[in-house]
């Protein structure tokens, strides 16, 4: 059977090897080949080359464009960083802008109240003056009328008049006496 088995192979095969002998051809196979390789050849040049350079276009501008995001993005932290800065440097301004109102504030505050306080104190020292000088003034006058009065009192007591000048005399020791008797 196995004799049979091998036979029938062998036969298979041969029949095949004529049958495929049949259908390749020699020249079909070399004109394959060489078509094949034009193909390849024309697909090279035409197609793969120009494929491989817009592939490298592409390549170029996607490292190009990374590189342009890579530099935008270094400029906008260095911009961040003289903003945030600018910033500072404004708020500090800003402050010490208040700081120095307030101490100027202060400062006039404090010169106000000691102008007051000078223009008081002037005021109650003419005030005072002004006093002291109504008062010498109405001493005076009062010692005028006393005098006269008493000049008026002693002629009409003595009966006879005495010179104006005896009377001021008169008069003026007897205030100095009674001021000295207070």
């Amino acid at each position: 059977m196995l004799d049979t088995f091998v036979l029938l192979s062998a036969n298979a095969d041969a029949g095949f090897l004529a049958s495929l002998n049949q259908r390749l051809n020699l020249g079909d196979i070399i004109v394959t080949v060489v078509f094949f390789t034009i193909l390849m050849v024309l697909l090279k040049k035409f197609a793969w080359g120009p494929l491989m350079g817009i592939m490298d276009q592409r390549a170029q501008l996607i490292a190009t464009e990374i590189e342009q995001a890579e530099k935008s993005r270094q400029e906008s932290a260095k911009l961040l960083e003289e903003q945030r800065a600018l910033l500072k440097e404004a708020r500090d301004n800003a402050q010490s802008i208040v700081e120095n109102a307030k101490k100027q504030g202060d400062t006039q505050r404090e010169e106000l109240i000691t102008a007051a306080r000078a223009e008081v104190s002037r005021m109650k020292e003419a005030a005072t003056l002004e006093i002291a000088t109504e008062k010498e003034k109405a001493v005076a006058a009062v010692r005028e009328e006393f005098v006269s009065l008493s000049i008026l009192a002693a002629s009409k007591v003595l009966g006879k008049e005495i010179s104006e000048d005896d009377n001021r005399a008169l008069i003026e020791e007897t205030i100095v006496k009674a001021g000295e008797g207070r």
